[in-house]
């Protein structure tokens, strides 16, 4: 019975050997592949140089990116994942930059100021001569029809005339006597010398010495105004301020 126990504990042991030595033959199976690498968002910068021009003139824009796919600036379409590219806008410019990528999208923004140009500095304005001033200034004298005296209404005139006339002592010139068309060429330069007599008499009563002052008569000859009517004859009726240089 002793031998029996001892052949059977053999054979067991037999067995366990035999399976251990399998176990150790057997293949490890290989570890699974590491997950792909996770693709990173875009990075992106631009900038202006210079940041501040006059308008007319250049500037370069540069700009880098990474991870970006689709880059693109507002204004100047798609352009390289970096790069740099001359701009000369008219007016003050954002460029606005977007790069796109398997990980998102990214923004950047660069600022470029234009300047106008100075303006241009208007041509000085000549001062008016003597003259110019005498024809803004000085007035002439009406009267009404087949008269020679200062009217009333026209006093005013007068006391202008003499102001400037005092102001530019140096101011030569001759009064002309007109007349309207009524009445004989001989009658109306009798009247018109009468009348530049009555205006230079006023100036000199006023101070105007009569050195600077001469008169001469046109009568109708010379109209201002040539419709046949009272306005017009009006306007003709009139002591006349010519400059003498």
């Amino acid at each position: 019975m002793k031998r029996q126990t001892l052949k059977v504990l053999a054979t067991v042991s037999a067995l366990t050997a035999i399976l251990m030595l399998g176990a150790c033959h057997k293949k490890t199976a290989p570890p699974p592949p590491p997950p792909p690498p996770t693709a990173g968002g875009p990075t992106a910068s631009i900038s202006v140089s210079p940041d501040t021009i006059p308008q007319g003139q250049s500037a370069t824009l540069n700009w880098q990116t990474s991870n970006a796919s689709d880059v693109s600036i507002d204004g100047i379409g798609a352009v390289q994942p970096s790069g740099s590219q001359q701009v000369t806008p008219t007016d003050s410019t954002t460029y606005h930059l977007v790069a796109k990528g398997p990980g998102g999208t990214q923004e950047a923004t660069t600022r470029l100021t234009v300047t106008p140009p100075p303006a241009a500095e208007a041509p000085p304005t000549p001062s008016p001569t003597e003259q110019d001033l005498f024809g803004r200034s000085v007035k002439d004298i009406y009267f009404d029809y087949d008269k020679s005296d200062i009217r009333a209404d026209q006093q005013a005139s007068i006391q202008a005339d003499v102001l400037f006339l005092n102001q530019h002592p140096n101011i030569g010139f001759t009064v002309e006597g007109h007349c309207d068309s009524r009445g004989s060429t001989e009658y109306n330069l009798a009247l018109g010398d009468q009348r530049a007599t009555s205006v230079k008499n006023a100036l000199t009563s006023a101070g105007i010495s009569s050195s600077r002052v001469k008169t001469i008569s046109y009568g109708k000859e010379k109209p201002f105004c040539l419709q046949e009517n009272e306005a017009c004859w009006q306007q003709n009726r009139r002591g006349h301020f010519i400059y003498q240089k």
